[in-house]
Formats: C-alpha cells, sequence, structure tokens
C-alpha cells in the first residue's frame, strides 16, 4: 500500500541538504535502513500559491521574461524539494549526496497562470542498473483541480558499481570546433549564485570552490536546470502551449565559462543545444515538440 506524505508547505531546502549529509553518514551493519527495493511512497502538497517575486527572481536568474504565467521550467524548482523529500529517506536505496541529474522530461497541456492554486504530487519509480550506478526516475505532476496541466520526470543516477559495471567503455566523441552559434551566453558566479538564491539548490558543487573540488570538480558548475531554462529565452514567445520539452545534460559548464546557444526549427518544435565553443561537446541537447 502506498504511503502518502501530505505537506502544508514546501520543505526548507536548508532542511532537507542537512538530512541528505546526515544520510550520507552509514550506520553499522543492519540499521543502515537501505534497502535494494524502492519504497512505495508519495508526497502530495495541495493548494500552493505562486509568490510572484519569488518567480521575479527566477526569471531574472535565467533569463526569461517575466508575465503573469509561469515559464515551462519553472514548476521544477518548486517541486525540486518534494522530490528531495523522497530522497533524504534513510530507506532510499541511495543517499541524495553525489546524485547526477542526467535528463529531464516536461510536459506541459496548457499554460499556467501565477493565480492558479496547484496541487503537487511526487513519487520515484523505475529503480534500474547503469554501466556507471543506479538510475531511478523522479516524477512531478501538478493540477489545478482535477487537470492535469504540468507533468515532468527527471532521471538521476547515482554512481556506484553494478553488474554492468566494468564493461568496455566507448569511444570518446571526437571533438571538433563547432559551427557559428547563434548567441554566445556568458555564464559567471554571480549569476549561478543569483539561481541558487531562487532556485533554493545552493549544492556545493554550484556555489563553493572547496565543495566542488571535494565532490571531484576542479572548479564550480552551473546547474543543468539553470542552462534548461536559459537556452529557452532564445525562443521566448514560440514555444507551444501545450509541449514536450525533453533535455540530457552532458558535460558539466565550468564557471565562468561562455557557451554557443544553437536553435534550429523542426516541424512543429525546435532542436536546441548549448556547446563549449572551442572543443564543440555539449553541455545539453533538448527537444521541443
Amino acid at each position: 500500500m502506498t504511503q502518502t506524505i501530505t505537506l502544508t508547505e514546501v520543505p526548507k531546502n536548508g532542511g532537507l541538504y542537512a538530512k541528505a549529509a546526515l544520510g550520507a553518514v552509514p550506520l553499522p551493519g543492519p540499521l543502515s535502513g537501505r534497502k535494494p527495493a524502492l519504497p512505495d511512497r508519495r508526497v502530495v502538497l495541495d493548494g500552493f500559491q505562486v509568490d510572484p517575486d519569488h518567480l521575479a527572481a527566477y526569471c531574472h536568474a535565467t533569463g526569461l521574461r517575466f508575465s503573469d504565467t509561469l515559464p515551462l521550467t519553472y514548476p521544477f524548482i518548486l517541486s525540486f524539494p518534494l522530490m528531495m523529500e523522497l530522497l533524504v529517506a534513510r530507506d532510499f536505496p541511495f543517499t541524495a549526496v553525489g546524485s547526477v541529474h542526467l535528463g529531464n522530461v516536461i510536459e506541459r497541456t496548457r499554460e499556467i497562470s501565477v493565480a492558479e492554486p496547484l496541487d503537487f504530487t511526487a513519487h520515484i519509480e523505475n529503480l534500474r542498473e547503469h554501466p556507471k550506478g543506479l538510475l531511478i526516475d523522479a516524477v512531478t505532476e501538478i493540477r489545478v483541480g482535477r487537470e492535469l496541466v504540468w507533468r515532468q520526470v527527471s532521471t538521476m543516477l547515482h554512481q556506484q558499481r553494478t553488474s554492468l559495471s566494468g564493461g568496455p567503455k566507448p569511444e570518446p566523441p571526437v571533438e571538433e570546433v563547432p559551427p557559428p552559434p547563434l548567441r554566445v551566453q556568458r555564464v559567471d558566479q554571480k549569476m549561478i549564485n543569483r539561481y541558487a538564491a531562487a532556485s533554493g539548490d545552493r549544492n556545493p558543487i554550484h556555489v563553493s570552490g572547496l565543495g566542488a573540488k571535494a565532490m571531484g570538480f576542479p572548479k564550480t558548475i552551473a546547474h543543468g536546470m539553470w542552462s534548461a531554462a536559459n537556452i529557452l529565452s532564445t525562443i521566448e514567445g514560440r514555444v507551444p502551449e501545450k509541449t514536450t520539452y525533453s533535455v540530457k545534460f552532458g558535460k558539466p559548464i565550468f564557471l565562468p565559462s561562455a557557451v554557443n546557444i544553437y536553435a534550429e526549427q523542426v516541424g512543429g518544435g525546435w532542436d536546441l543545444s548549448m556547446l563549449h565553443p572551442k572543443k564543440g561537446y555539449p553541455h545539453l541537447t533538448a527537444t521541443l515538440r
């Protein structure tokens, strides 16, 4: 039987990060609480009201236009703490610390007004092995009344050995100078600090040089979902009301950097990418359909 955690407000990210850090400390023997299966659990939050000032801060941090409707990616940061509430549980198969966001699929059925009360549900599904670790899908749905208006699937990787580990590694992609971009986006620590404040995602890999090095990065890196939001500013006003936005994250953007932005209209949607300006490898590839 599914356990339902009913919330009356969005959890504070500070408390969730503290739980995540404590969860990374192993307990002895059978007290560890880690099980090889996903707990049958969901989080529910009804009647959430968007704060226009918070929305304005998010738009300022991502370069998106502030209006009386929500940007396509904005509900992600509203629902992120609900996803974290599930990931930091002691009986979750792995710790939240060190997990990597590999991809995201957002489905929107219509534009969402700032004034509409939002009902959230979140759960985790599809635990599976990957050559680099374990994958899960974090699923969030938002309804206005009984109408499903927004749904996302965030695919997360926890790096560890699995039965698929140790196989032959794929050939690294050939690096080549990319074609001239539609525009060049410069991103620095100040910009990412603004996003961290607006999103509540103050993971040390994004805001602390020492924290980034502790997690194996030579410098701080930009949030993947900052990239997913910022690139949409290139085609703002041309995003369909009913749309599916599929994003795959590539190599991290080290700060400070400049990245090449590409947008190509394809049929009823767009192909988008964010590439390294000299070596051509992708930081992000996406489709909007």
